[in-house]
């Protein structure tokens, strides 16, 4: 029986999944990160601390515990993030690690919110963070964009669009205005997208402490959007000062400048942006896919540098993550990826009587040990069937063995004398291919 939030992919999407994995993994590692992986479970107090997000998290407990007892795993959930393990992980190993600590993470994470499309309460995510003891260096928060940018143009995908901000910017703007309470005022604009400007401005009044003219300040901040470093000017234009802004400012056209010089056209500057997590402190990142807007962000994160530590000591970081499964349900749900095949398999090695299947698992070693994948027909059916067999699983070459052994292109008809010593497919099917629609 189907749960929901829970996907199970077909062998084709498993496939195309793979795939995508595969290439976030190369590229996170071409720019130097290292593979790490943390335990599924977190204390429960450190989860319930870290934002709103925390509303949401699984409990782990025994089925067997003793009524009324309140064991060790009473005090577990499972993680929402990877970034919050990341930062516990970095606290207890410190003494082993080289900083500043460049690690990547593809894993699993649970939340507990409203299935729909593209939105799991089990799901994928690939992330990358860096960091430093005491002072994390600016310039790793304009690396993020980049290599996120990278990994996903390498993609049969639509394009990606960054957005990014500063919450120096939003929490100095709000503090030049005269508001306070400027966590819960980020909470708020960060619903614009959800419930738009009108309720927004309504809850900044009710819930925030903000006057009628406070809160539309806020939305007119919020309405900035530029490519370019002229965020600033808009920003000025709306007559508010404070040092924490033109810190965030500084920062955040660094960013958007470094994009534009390495990669035109994938970031841009939004001042909506706020990202619902309490640990951000600094910049703040969402992609959206070009075409898919309706659907929000697929890759999200940010600077965090109070978020890792113990004692004296600090350990700020910054970090992005793909929602890999969300990305891909969204995609799945509009067909727009398919594979050309839904079997890794690209020779099936035909069975002419069960007293030559020794023979055939020998063609297909051979096959196997040259890197082409596999696999020796079922049972010894008429070849027609066999042929059959292999289309319906997409299977393009069929291997017939004897005398001279000879290999058929079922989606062709060609058929050629092979040796499974010395004949190759063409590379594009060797493997199954994944386009985009």
């Amino acid at each position: 029986m189907p749960i929901s939030g829970f996907p199970e992919w077909l062998p084709a999407q498993r496939i195309i999944e793979q795939r995508v994995i595969d290439r976030i993994r190369s590229t996170f590692e071409l720019y130097g990160f290292a593979p790490l992986e943390t335990r599924s479970v977190e204390p429960l107090e450190t989860l319930l601390s870290k934002g709103e997000t925390s509303k949401e998290v699984y409990l782990l407990h025994r089925l067997q515990a003793e009524d009324g007892a309140v064991g060790q795993d009473d005090q577990l959930g499972l993680h929402f993030d990877l970034t919050v393990p990341f930062a516990r992980y970095v606290v207890e190993n410190a003494g082993k690690l080289v900083f500043p600590f460049r690690r990547y993470q593809i894993q699993k994470v649970w939340r507990g919110e409203r299935p729909q499309e593209g939105r799991y309460r089990e799901f994928l995510q690939a992330d990358i963070d860096v960091v430093n003891r005491d002072i994390l260096p600016f310039h790793y928060d304009t690396e993020m964009p980049l290599v996120i940018g990278d990994a996903l143009a390498g993609l049969p995908i639509p394009a990606a669009r960054i957005q990014v901000n500063n919450r120096k910017v939003c929490e100095g703007f709000y503090r030049g205005l005269g508001l306070s309470d400027t966590d819960q005022v980020l909470r708020t604009v960060d619903k614009l997208d959800k419930i738009g400007p009108a309720r927004v401005a309504e809850q900044l009044v009710g819930t925030a402490g903000a006057s009628e003219a406070q809160a539309a300040a806020c939305l007119d901040l919020a309405a900035i959007s530029a490519e370019d470093a002229s965020f600033v000017d808009a920003v000025r234009k709306l007559g508010v000062t404070d040092p924490l802004l033109d810190e965030g400012l500084e920062e955040l056209v660094r960013v958007v400048e470094t994009a534009r010089e390495h990669a035109p056209g994938l970031v841009v500057a939004e001042l909506k942006i706020a990202r619902g997590l309490d640990y951000y402190t600094g910049t703040v990142y969402e992609t959206q896919l070009r075409g898919y807007e309706r659907f929000g962000s697929v890759c999200s994160g940010g600077r965090y540098d109070n978020l890792a530590s113990s004692g004296k000591d600090r350990f700020p970081g910054v970090g992005i993550s793909i929602g890999v499964s969300r990305m891909l349900g969204v995609l799945f749900g509009q067909q727009a990826l398919s594979v050309s095949r839904s079997v890794p398999t690209c020779v099936l090695v035909a069975l002419p009587n069960e007293e030559q299947r020794a023979a055939c698992d020998r063609i297909a070693a051979a096959l196997r040990r040259r890197g082409i994948p596999a696999e020796v027909a079922p049972t010894a059916a008429k070849f027609g069937k066999q042929i059959q067999y292999a289309d319906r699983r997409g299977i393009p070459y069929v291997w017939f063995p004897g005398d001279q052994d000879e290999v058929k292109d079922i989606r062709s008809g060609a058929q050629e004398p092979a040796s499974a010593d010395s004949w190759a497919p063409p590379a594009e099917d060797l493997h199954p291919v994944v386009t985009g629609a």
